[in-house]
């Protein structure tokens, strides 16, 4: 599976970006007055894990034009390292266009996290082919990576379109198309149909697809597992069967896998990640964690293995990664890791935890 030498851009990602609003000191949202808000979206938490660490992403999206959340977002994405182009779309009027608000807390010991999305009137579900120059992009610039998730690619019907697009222009351009399948029940209900097409498109177009038991099966439609069997590693098992299936549904994925996540308490879970490339499996067993906020863990988990992918690794190799990065983000309040550089992931896999000096 070559990686296209002659490109500009390491990693190219299609999102809707929004605002993440949790309350201090790991409070519940109905009893706080102090909140932490940060710019967020699942597809820029992947890419915050490449281009932390020097490659170039670039970020597709859309704005409201004068907006200063816009400009929020803007700048939080500059400070990441991370381009970005996309239309600055007029709001309207006061009933008109803004980006998502995304309401959590943290949790903690047995109150488990809650996460309120309020996404009406949101700026991302106009996003269109015509508002970007792909020729430029994918043919004279060139992308190595284009990462998609079911997130972006459920939104609305445009943004379905648009992923499906953005996938058979960049296979066409010797780019690598990634996928972390991300089913929500909330996007789908009512347009299962319409979507299942979308996907099952995207998904021929791919060489990396990522996701658990279930979004394989309710997004592409793949056989589950066989019911019986309750411990991880009869879980395992079925799942390395039912990445077989996934193969023969789509022969041209080189690169599958999922991240593992027991939960013990809102602070601590067993992480883990499962990975096969092209006949190979590689399990990172579930390990022990501690958790400041558990969200972005699964998207800190793909970036790190396609940030592998991108430096020629084995699938060995990016599996550990992966699993380093994902826990890496459970160490932030943000809902992404913010490596240092690559040392400092290699120690969190190590369980190297001494001070640097």
């Amino acid at each position: 599976m070559p990686i296209r030498e002659d490109a500009q851009w390491a990693l190219v990602v299609p999102t809707s970006m929004g605002v993440r609003i949790t309350p201090e000191n790991r409070s519940p949202v109905h009893a706080s007055d102090r909140f932490f808000l940060q710019a967020t979206s699942a597809e820029t938490n992947v890419a915050t894990v490449v281009s932390y660490l020097g490659e170039p992403t670039k970020v597709l999206t859309a704005f409201v034009e004068g907006s200063p959340i816009s400009a929020m977002i803007k700048a939080d994405l500059r400070k990441r390292n991370m381009s970005y182009e996309g239309p600055d779309l007029p709001q309207g009027d006061a009933w008109g266009l803004r980006h998502q608000f995304n309401i959590a807390d943290s949790g903690f010991g047995g109150r488990a996290p809650r996460v309120w999305n309020d996404r009406a009137g949101e700026v991302g579900r106009e996003l269109d082919v015509s508002q970007f120059d792909l020729e430029k992009l994918f043919v004279t610039e060139g992308v190595k990576i284009l990462h998609l998730s079911g997130l972006i690619a459920a939104l609305s019907p445009s943004t379905s379109k648009f992923c499906v697009e953005l996938a058979k222009k960049a296979r066409a351009n010797g780019t690598l198309v990634a996928m972390d399948l991300n089913y929500r029940a909330t996007f789908w209900k009512g347009r299962e149909e319409e979507l299942s097409a979308a996907f099952d498109e995207i998904a021929k177009n791919c060489d990396i697809l990522y996701g658990n038991e279930e979004d394989f099966q309710l997004c592409l439609g793949i056989e589950g597992p066989e019911a019986g069997g309750e411990s991880i590693d009869d879980k395992i098992d079925e799942f390395k069967k039912m990445i077989g299936r996934i193969k023969e549904t789509y022969p041209d994925a080189h690169w599958i896998g999922t991240s593992l996540r027991e939960v013990k308490s809102a602070n601590a879970h067993e992480w883990g990640i499962l990975l096969w490339n092209d006949g190979e499996f590689y399990l990172a067993p579930l390990r022990h964690i501690d958790v400041m906020d558990r969200i972005g863990g699964g998207d800190g988990s793909v970036g790190g293995v396609l940030y592998g992918i991108l430096q020629g690794w084995d699938v060995e190799k990016c599996a550990q990664f992966g699993w380093a990065t994902g826990a890496l983000a459970a160490t932030s309040l943000y809902d992404y890791g913010m490596a240092a550089d690559e040392k400092q992931v290699w120690d969190l896999w190590e369980g190297n935890a001494r001070v640097q000096r």
